[in-house]
C-alpha cells in the first residue's frame, strides 16, 4: 500500500455551525490531524465556496481551532465531491497516495461524494465514523436525522468494494494508531 493521506473537507465555520456534534467531530479532527502529522502522514485540505459561501468570507474560513501548515495543501472546490474540477488528484498523485482517510463535513453530501469519487478513482478509502457529521435536513423534506445520515455512510463505507478500491471505517483512536 502507499502513502496514506488525511482528507480533510469543509471543516469551515458556517458549515460547522449547522452541523450536528461539531464541537466533538472538530475535536477529533483536531486529534486525526496531530496524529497524521507525527506519523509523518500527509495531511490535505478541502475548502468549499458557492453562492451561499463566499471565498473568502468569515463563514468560508477553516474552523478556528484546526490550521493547516504552511507545507499541507489546500483545494479550493465548487461541487459536493472534492476531485471535480479541482486540482485535488494531481495534489493525490503527488504525495504518492494509495489511500484516503477521510474526515469533515456534510456528511450527505461532500463527504459521500468525496468518499465515493475515491473509490471510483482507485484509491481505497478509509471513512473516520467519529469524524464527519452533517446538518439537519428534515426542515428541507428528509425522513431522517443527522445521525441516521451519518450511521448510513459508516455502514456503506464498510461495505464498498471494487477491484482495484476498497473502502473502510476507523474511528479517530484508531486512524494512525
Amino acid at each position: 500500500m502507499g502513502e496514506r493521506v488525511l482528507l480533510v473537507v469543509d471543516v469551515q465555520v458556517d458549515v460547522m455551525e449547522e452541523s450536528v456534534g461539531s464541537d466533538a467531530v472538530i475535536a477529533n479532527v483536531a486529534k486525526l490531524v496531530e496524529a497524521a502529522r507525527a506519523a509523518d502522514a500527509p495531511v490535505v485540505w478541502v475548502q468549499h465556496s458557492d453562492a451561499g459561501l463566499a471565498k473568502g468570507s468569515a463563514e468560508w474560513q477553516i474552523v478556528p481551532q484546526l490550521s493547516p501548515a504552511d507545507d499541507e495543501a489546500i483545494v479550493h472546490k465548487t461541487w459536493s465531491d472534492s476531485f471535480v474540477e479541482t486540482d485535488l488528484a494531481q495534489q493525490l498523485e503527488a504525495l504518492g497516495a494509495r489511500e484516503i482517510v477521510l474526515a469533515g463535513a456534510q456528511t450527505d453530501a461532500c463527504i459521500r461524494s468525496t468518499f465515493y469519487g475515491g473509490i471510483h478513482r482507485g484509491y481505497d478509502v478509509t471513512l473516520v465514523s467519529d469524524a464527519h457529521t452533517t446538518g439537519d435536513l428534515r426542515q428541507w423534506g428528509a425522513e431522517f436525522s443527522p445521525e441516521q445520515s451519518i450511521a448510513v455512510l459508516n455502514a456503506q463505507a464498510a461495505y464498498t468494494k471494487q477491484p482495484a478500491a476498497t473502502g473502510a471505517v476507523t474511528t479517530t483512536a484508531e486512524a494512525f494508531a
